[in-house]
């Protein structure tokens, strides 16, 4: 009888690999339509009871909508990146990447398929939030190139922190303790200037809000939606995002070859 040596086959290319992967992490998107729609609805139901209930104290003006949309579109970035830790550590703990580890292919295309997908479904619940923050009244005055720099700045910070949930479902244990650890990255919004300006809280935590990386990327957002200032803070965005870009997508890489036992 005539046998096959897997051995001797070439492994697919990493396009092809991560193609498949990416192909795989959307349709499973698609099959958890409530993860999807609690990554809209909560931000939505923060911005509403920051607008309506806090806003009149924080802004008596009537302007707070167009201070806090940026922070809240960081929020439903966080929200919706948070499920990938659980996604990858549930790849990781049901036997699934044996499998793979069998086929002629570069398995840690999983991880990058999760990543993608986890980038166009945040994006696409991005756009709703942005959408309904009009209804309530934000009022952007950028220009065309001020939006496309805003865009691609949520871009990059929902990338980063995609990549950094797929290094912590790597590294922990169970989908639960994943979704446990992720939860923790959902609370730095809140030791920022996302809702209410940083030079209003006590000296101690001011210096926290001000040198910690979402702080920069949210007034660089608000300063293109609002054709406000941006300072320095566009370049202290960008470079944040590079360093913790580099710090997750290394991380990631070992931690899946520690646990996989593959390149």
């Amino acid at each position: 009888m005539r046998t096959t040596d897997y051995s001797a086959l070439q492994p697919a290319s990493l396009a092809a690999t991560n193609a498949v992967f990416i192909g795989r992490s959307i349709r499973l998107s698609l099959r958890n339509v409530e993860a999807l729609i609690m990554a809209i609805v909560l931000p939505v139901m923060l911005m509403l009871l920051f607008t309506y209930v806090f806003g009149g104290a924080l802004d008596p003006g009537g302007d707070y909508v167009n201070y806090v949309v940026p922070g809240i579109i960081l929020l439903c970035a966080g929200y919706g990146s948070a499920s990938t830790a659980v996604d990858v550590a549930t790849d990781m703990t049901n036997g699934i990447i044996d499998r793979f580890r069998t086929m002629p292919i570069r398995s840690l295309g999983v991880v990058i398929g999760h990543v993608a997908a986890s980038l166009f479904r945040n994006l696409v619940a991005t756009g709703v939030v942005i959408g309904v923050a009009l209804l309530l009244g934000f009022r952007p005055s950028a220009s065309f190139l001020e939006w496309l720099g805003a865009l691609g700045l949520i871009a990059l910070f929902i990338l980063v922190l995609t990549w950094l949930y797929a290094a912590i479902g790597l590294v922990a244990g169970t989908p639960a303790a994943a979704s446990g650890y992720g939860f923790i990255l959902l609370f730095l919004p809140y030791l920022s200037s996302a809702f209410v300006p940083t030079n209003t809280m006590p000296g101690w935590l001011q210096g926290v809000a001000d040198h910690q990386p979402i702080t920069p990327v949210i007034e660089a957002i608000r300063g293109l939606l609002t054709d406000g200032p941006v300072g320095s803070n566009g370049w202290l965005a960008v470079g944040w995002c590079a360093i913790i870009l580099l710090i997750a997508f290394v991380w990631s890489s070992w931690a899946f070859r520690r646990k996989a036992g593959r390149r």
